[in-house]
């Protein structure tokens, strides 16, 4: 039998103990041996549940078990959580976490503890939920160069972005649904802010490099500023709006990027909505393939979580999480970034087209009819330095998208 300890019963936790316990047999039978939660660590009482004597408050009854082969975390945030992922792994426990903060954060260290000690590390589910992008790149996609990463890794800005293209909704009120719903926190600004996707494609530009990329350095732009008359060109051009998280290799650099882009219906995640994720990988032997999924929800997050704990079982004394270096890959400016940019402007077209063909060249004008005072223009393919410079030259933007081909 086979022992593990879980820190934190809360949604992904309580998850977690459900699907071990639920698919118990059929996970016995391809380990080999009965996976058995022995502790569970949280604060909470849980007295008259069925787990009421597995329920601990002393992580050190943890760290000193020899029994305990792997700790599972998924306490979210970077404390205790590294504390506790840190000597666990010091302790020979393989570790296996959904945690997206302490991976982004700690993992170039906490890999490398792991190692040292010959156990492993995993982190699928602190990616893409329950789709298995992480165990795909290391395993299967072992043979190729990837390109390029891009993917909707938000759930909840997915939910939100999709209800205000098919309902003309603005963001206010389906950001308020959103957390009526339970899709959004009361303070929702790591997923509409950006922040939760700019972390995940950080963990996967690692993965891909093979060396450590800090997400603090990856320019970032949440849903904030989309409106329902941005969703009314989008429609208008035949095109939608999606959060994307992308990663591209140029040369020895990566080009890391979060915002808002217009796609048309011929982009492979067009037609992701709702909740779910979904990650476009080229590879170069490969060519082009789409992973899709639940990107969060308590079982498809514990299913992966699950999966990492049947690899750290059946591995044991063998490293197989992706491992990255210190080693910090060198990030292409934001400026070299080639876009094409639709722009929505004050006024009309007829006032600045003189202005608009000096600055911008060739462009694609685009006019609502049921929004008078203003309207859009698509510019060609240019850096991102070079469009900026072009609309300092105008007082009157409304609003900047980037568009994705």
């Amino acid at each position: 039998m086979i022992k593990i300890a879980v820190l934190g019963y809360g949604t992904v936790g309580s998850g977690v103990v459900e699907v071990l316990e639920k698919n118990r047999e059929i996970i016995a039978k391809r380990v080999g041996s009965v996976i058995e939660v022995k502790y569970i660590l949280d604060k909470k009482d849980f007295s008259g549940t069925p787990i009421e004597n597995k329920i601990i408050n002393d992580f050190e009854q943890i760290v000193q078990d020899k029994e305990i082969e792997v700790v599972v975390e998924v306490l979210g945030g970077v404390e205790p959580s590294y504390t506790f992922v840190k000597r666990s792994l010091q302790a020979k426990k393989s570790v296996v976490t959904s945690n997206k903060e302490l991976v982004s954060q700690c993992g170039t260290e906490l890999l490398a503890i792991a190692e040292e000690n010959e156990v492993n590390f995993l982190y699928e589910a602190s990616v893409g939920g329950g789709i298995p992008i992480i165990r795909s790149l290391h395993q299967a996609l072992t043979g190729d160069k990837i390109e390029e990463i891009t993917g909707i890794l938000n759930g909840t800005t997915n939910y939100m972005m999709t209800k205000m293209f098919n309902e003309g909704a603005e963001y206010e009120e389906v950001l308020k649904e959103a957390q009526e719903k339970g899709y959004a926190e009361r303070n929702p600004e790591a997923d509409v802010e950006g922040y939760d996707a700019c972390r995940k494609i950080a963990i996967l530009s690692s993965v891909i490099s093979g060396q450590s990329v800090d997400y603090r350095e990856i320019y970032t732009e949440g849903i904030t500023q989309i409106t329902a008359i941005d969703m009314k060109y989008a429609k208008k051009l035949k095109k939608t709006i999606k959060l994307l998280a992308s990663a591209k290799r140029e040369g020895e650099k990566i080009s890391a990027m979060v915002s808002p882009c217009l796609l048309d219906d011929t982009h492979p995640l067009y037609h992701v909505n709702g909740v779910f994720n979904a990650v476009f990988v080229r590879g170069n032997m490969l060519g082009d393939a789409m992973f899709y999924g639940s990107g969060a929800g308590k079982l498809p997050t514990a299913s992966a979580v699950v999966g990492d704990i049947v690899d750290a079982v059946r591995n044991k004394g063998r490293i197989v999480m992706p491992v990255w270096t210190e080693e910090k890959v060198v990030l292409n400016d934001k400026g070299n970034a080639e876009k094409k940019f639709f722009i929505r402007m004050k006024g009309t077209f007829e006032e600045y087209t003189s202005q608009i063909e000096k600055v911008f060249g060739a462009t694609k004008k685009v006019l609502l009819e049921d929004v008078p005072g203003e309207f859009g223009v698509m510019t060609e393919k240019m850096q991102e330095s070079v469009y900026e410079e072009k609309a300092s030259h105008f007082s009157n933007i409304l609003h900047m998208m980037r568009v994705e081909e």
